[in-house]
């Protein structure tokens, strides 16, 4: 069996960068943290990237594609179980980028690059849950009008965005540990999954429940 090329070692840089920011909070790596993680010179690091902000902006980029796969998904949903995959999917890229979400306010303050594309991907998500609701209705599995439509959508992307926060606000020490992926993860989906109850028909809701991917990795 021919050997697997060695990672460059600006994909690594960036794969111990997310590792070491979703466990500790960006503000509290530094490039030099990460340097010494990966037993390369801070020279090494700053070739690849000069500064922290072209980490997190190339660390968004990737987010940012594997996003549109999973925001595709959800715009296709036409059953229940289909909508509780698809929100799997998507909150799972929230868990393997958590500290977008739980720094977002910091990152955004001083990123103008992520703060001008953090509206476009809010909006983005917001249009494939309200086409997701949409299926769902055409199916007659729901009962809602536009404006649930809108209102419920709005709220769904407020859950997942913050989603995160509220997992690290109930227990800062262990939330955001790879060990409490599979439980965080089921709570998320059942919060945002909760948002389309009143809606559902009655003969639907008791499949209202996650469903896990077991092919997914989450212990970045």
């Amino acid at each position: 069996m021919a050997k697997k090329p060695p990672r460059r070692t600006a994909e690594r840089i960036l794969e111990t960068s997310q590792e070491l920011f979703n466990r500790y909070g960006e503000p509290n790596v530094s490039t030099t943290a990460i340097s010494a993680e990966m037993r390369i010179s801070p020279g090494n690091l700053y070739y690849h990237y000069p500064a922290k902000d072209e980490l997190i902006n190339a660390l968004f980029t990737r987010f940012d594609v594997a996003l549109q796969e999973a925001l595709q998904q959800c715009s296709l949903a036409r059953t229940v179980n289909e909508a509780s995959l698809s929100l799997h999917r998507l909150l799972e890229l929230v868990w393997q980028y958590r500290f977008f979400y739980r720094d977002l306010n910091h990152l955004m303050s001083r990123n103008r690059q992520l703060e001008a594309a953090v509206q476009p991907l809010i909006d983005r998500k917001q249009h494939a849950l309200q086409e997701m609701l949409r299926g769902l209705r055409s199916e007659a599995l729901l009962d809602i009008d536009d404006q649930g439509i809108t209102d419920t959508s709005n709220s769904m992307v407020v859950m997942a965005t913050y989603w995160i926060s509220f997992e690290y606000a109930r227990n800062p020490r262990q939330a955001l540990e790879p060990e409490s992926a599979q439980q965080a993860l089921s709570r998320g989906v059942q919060l945002v999954l909760n948002l389309l109850k009143p809606y559902l028909h009655p003969r639907v809701r008791s499949g209202l429940a996650p469903t896990q991917p077991a092919a997914v990795e989450l212990t970045a």
